[in-house]
């Protein structure tokens, strides 16, 4: 097969594993994992065909580089005022459970030396924003059990890099003496490259962007190669010493408050998703079916060690004399540690150094066979892992509380009367809602009617970065501000996505296209009728109210447009199983058991149907 063909079959098959796993809501690893190991079954082709090894790791390494970079500026300081504590634990006494214990199974489940058990230990302390960012999104915990994990996940995978690099050089040093001195002096080598160098990076390229030296068309891609430099220079001063480099460089660069890194972090964000599907389909590929067999069996058991007693005693050892955290929250966080690319990664660049020091004499001769296993080993691990918690995490969160049964809530930017009306309707059903407003009088008044408020400007650093957004998926624009509210959606289509962030209609909609605003700058545009704000406002200070109408077989969209005529505006819709969405501006047919939030004047409310439910705002 031509290079280019399987090239150009391998990015395909990436891009159609993620958007099945979009469309079935399945972790997209699974798919990728599927698609690799067949990719190579079906061609007998892998990248080793074309690529040597040392090629293909060093792509490998820049690749992952890549991806902590970007969960690097996904990290603020301001989450660790609830989970830093925890997060300190997790990242040092957890640790060091998890890889004692992790190496010990792996000691008597695979009879590996204790060389090869104690560097599976150290790789496998890894998570990983791979596989955990996709999980968080899906599972929606409250803010600070997504910090902690989010935070955890991300810092841990250069720890355990370091780790292994720490084992690996006191494997081949010798002696207990000489090994001691030559892992000190490799620890405090790599932290003082990996910290120093990225923070020193960090203040360079904030220097660079805050006085326009590098155009707006280069920032993304300058930023790109600065991080592969600094990882290539890092590893050059200290081996695996780069990924702790970009890392804190990803951190560093999120939390200096002179430049934004907005737009960068978008453009990393889509170039995460390329690489985490091509980087699992062309790792995958490489093994036989063959060799996850020969480990099968054993490996079961391993998994089950790992899920059941490694991360849950790691997780209550690390916590045991915390108040940070209620027994619900470490029950989650123990039913929680998927393996994802950085594990791979590691492990495929340490079992080639496992083999070669085997052959040049530092490592026993035995240790060589041990080390064509761990790949393997590894990929079913993070197999295993991924499927389970990505079927248990979500509802074993809302079981234990730490996250909504429903993530259809509602923001509102705004706390208009009209907007207290119809959140006021929907917090009594049983939804959640939060309001946002700079007027006190209105936050106030929301807070009476016992809807969730919060005084705060919606293009405020603090509503996009602290606010609890757990319950909620989805933005609804609705300042008199029709500038602010276009803003807004496009502020927070990077949390909700954009097909969750709508806006009222705004008043120049039928203007000339020379004055109107963009109408690819706008959120989408909501309720039925496009209603303006000013109509909106005048209808519920002339007293109109909330209904509440289910439609069935019998009673239809038709027939509520023929009880209550063209002045009746359909706010949102939900269905039989209670998921929520606001109605969008062309509302044509909706299907029967679907209920209809509308607002109506009061002389179309006084004689309703039988099939309906009145709620009245107040």
């Amino acid at each position: 097969m031509a290079p280019l063909t399987y090239l150009v079959l391998v990015l395909g098959l990436g891009i159609l594993a993620q958007l099945i796993s979009w469309r079935l809501k399945l972790p997209s690893i699974l798919l990728l994992l599927a698609f690799g190991f067949g990719l190579s079954a079906t061609t007998g082709v892998t990248i080793d065909d074309y690529l040597g090894q040392d090629v293909l790791l060093a792509i490998v390494g820049l690749f992952v580089a890549i991806i902590l970079f970007e969960g690097g500026l996904t990290l603020k300081f301001s989450e660790l005022r609830e989970a830093g504590v925890p997060v300190l634990r997790l990242c040092s006494i957890g640790v060091a459970v998890s890889a004692v214990l992790t190496a010990v199974l792996a000691h008597f489940i695979f009879r590996f030396d204790w060389t090869v058990s104690s560097l599976l230990g150290a790789i496998l302390v890894v998570t990983g924003p791979t596989v955990i960012g996709p999980l968080l999104r899906v599972i929606k915990p409250v803010r600070k059990i997504s910090s902690i994990v989010k935070w955890e996940g991300i810092v841990i995978d250069p720890i355990g890099a370091i780790l292994a690099v720490l084992v690996f050089q006191f494997a081949v040093a010798g002696g207990f003496g000489s090994a001691s001195g030559v892992v000190l002096f490799a620890l405090a080598k790599t932290l003082l490259v990996g910290v120093v160098l990225a923070v020193v990076m960090a203040k360079g390229i904030e220097l660079l962007l805050r006085h326009h030296l590098i155009p707006d068309f280069l920032e993304s891609v300058f930023l790109l190669a600065v991080v592969g430099a600094a990882f290539a220079a890092s590893n050059a001063i200290q081996q695996e010493s780069g990924l702790l480099t970009v890392t804190v460089l990803g951190i560093a660069l999120a939390n200096q408050k002179t430049v934004s890194v907005r737009e960068i972090l978008a453009f990393k964000e889509h170039l995460r998703v390329l690489i985490i599907s091509l980087l699992f389909i062309l790792l995958s590929g490489r093994i036989a079916p063959s060799a996850l067999g020969a480990v099968l069996l054993p490996s079961l058991a391993f998994i089950a060690g790992l899920i059941l007693l490694a991360r849950p005693a790691s997780i209550f050892l690390a916590t045991v004399l915390s108040k940070n955290l209620a027994f619900r929250e470490r029950l989650f966080l123990a039913g929680l540690a998927p393996r994802g690319i950085v594990a791979a990664a590691v492990t495929s660049i340490f079992a080639i150094e496992l083999e070669h020091a085997a052959h040049s004499g530092k490592l026993p001769a035995a240790i060589e066979a041990q080390a064509h296993e761990l790949v393997p080993i590894v990929f079913l691990v993070i197999i295993a892992t991924v499927l389970i918690y990505g079927i248990l995490a979500a509802p074993m969160a809302r079981a234990l509380g730490v996250a909504s049964k429903s993530s259809t809530g509602v923001v509102f930017a705004g706390a208009d009367t009209w907007i207290r009306k119809i959140a006021k309707a929907l917090h009594d059903d049983g939804h959640s809602v939060l309001l946002l407003d700079t007027k006190y009088e209105k936050i106030a008044a929301a807070r009476l009617d016992g809807i969730n408020a919060v005084r705060a400007n919606i293009l405020s650093e603090f509503a996009g970065e602290e606010l609890d957004f757990s319950g909620i998926g989805q933005l609804i624009a609705a300042t008199p501000n029709d500038e602010i509210n276009s803003l807004a959606t496009r502020e927070f289509s990077h949390i909700f996505g954009k097909a969750n962030v709508w806006q009222i209609a705004p008043q120049d909609k039928d203007a000339h296209h020379m004055k109107a605003v963009a109408s690819h700058r706008r959120g989408r545009i909501c309720f039925s009728n496009s209603p303006s704000y000013p109509k909106l406002h005048n209808l519920a200070r002339d007293g109109a109210i909330i209904k509440k109408t289910h439609l069935t077989d019998v009673f239809t969209l038709q027939d509520f447009d023929l009880t209550y005529g063209q002045d009746a505006i359909i706010l949102f819709l939900q269905d039989e199983n209670r998921n929520l969405r606001p109605a969008p501006a062309e509302l044509e047919k909706l299907p029967a058991n679907t209920t209809i939030y509308a607002l109506i004047i009061p002389e179309d409310a006084e004689n309703p149907p039988p099939e309906e439910n009145l709620l009245r705002g107040s």
